[in-house]
């Protein structure tokens, strides 16, 4: 007996990530995480609406204005992004004294924009200054895309440092927060390593014939789609530790506050830590 399936990779990696983006937010629903993470369950939302309007425009309207659409989208998702980071760090570190905050902050950011900095390509100026309706749109464009990119690298950056000083503070291992961080950073590790890598090929291969071109289509497929797998993973394991309790508490997810921050703890935190969207599946 044979099976026709005629479902795509693409089409079964959609229909399993929105599947999970829904579960997730009925967990966070469900389980009264809303109240703990609100922007981070804005963030869930905007990834899933942005699913979903991809699917029901990509081709019903003109390319000029479903750009426009998820131009605008992207920016509301770098905005959301850094409340996200900022929502994460302050659960994690809120017995941080002020000053350490702004010092580790100013480093972490430092190191991030060193980065994007480096990271090409960009366009030329004269580009991005040009009179005209569609310069304006790549303008935003790049804004929201390098924009996403600085909330990926701050991303990585934060998952490092959870990951290392976190368990001294408010979010050891089963804390719902080190589990955010590690998630973020993984989707983000992900997502760079696919841009660098397509970002390679593009610039390195040369096709000299159609077959050669449908090889760098189909390996492109194939990075993209190994993005969505990561993506997909990292989707499910938010949904497994949002659905459990944090260990010591009383079964709303609420982390305990402690009032004093040890002593070391600070002292070990006190020079910046340098390290390394959603991505929205289509």
């Amino acid at each position: 007996m044979h099976f026709n399936f005629d479902f795509t990779t693409a089409q079964v990696l959609w229909t399993l990530t929105f599947a999970a983006l829904l579960v997730l937010l009925v967990v966070l629903l469900g389980r009264d995480r809303v109240r703990l993470f609100p922007w981070f369950t804005a963030s869930i939302s905007l990834v899933t609406l942005r699913m979903l309007i991809g699917r029901l425009l990509y081709g019903r309207i003109a390319p000029i204005q479903i750009s426009t659409v998820f131009i605008i989208l992207s920016v509301l998702g770098l905005l959301i992004g850094l409340l996200v980071l900022a929502e994460v760090a302050r659960r994690t570190f809120g017995g941080l004294q002020r000053s350490l905050w702004i010092v580790n902050t100013i480093g972490m950011v430092t190191v991030a924009c060193g980065v994007l900095a480096a990271w090409g390509p960009w366009p030329a100026w004269k580009t991005l200054t040009a009179d005209s309706q569609l310069a304006t749109l790549r303008l935003v464009d790049l804004v929201a895309q390098k924009g996403n990119l600085l909330v990926e690298l701050l991303a990585v950056e934060l998952g490092l440092v959870v990951a290392i000083f976190g368990s001294r503070f408010k979010a050891g291992w089963r804390s719902q927060a080190q589990q955010i961080a590690i998630g973020l950073s993984t989707a983000a590790i992900s997502e760079m390593i696919v841009l660098e890598a397509w970002q390679l090929i593009a610039t390195r291969t040369t096709p000299h014939s159609q077959a050669d071109v449908n090889r760098l289509v189909d390996l492109g497929a194939r990075l993209v789609n190994g993005n969505k797998v990561v993506y997909l993973a990292v989707l499910v394991w938010w949904i497994i530790w949002f659905w459990m309790d944090e260990q010591g508490t009383g079964g709303v997810g609420e982390v305990l506050i402690v009032d004093a921050v040890p002593a070391d703890a600070e002292a070990d935190f006190a020079e910046p830590v340098q390290g390394g969207e959603q991505s929205a599946a289509e």
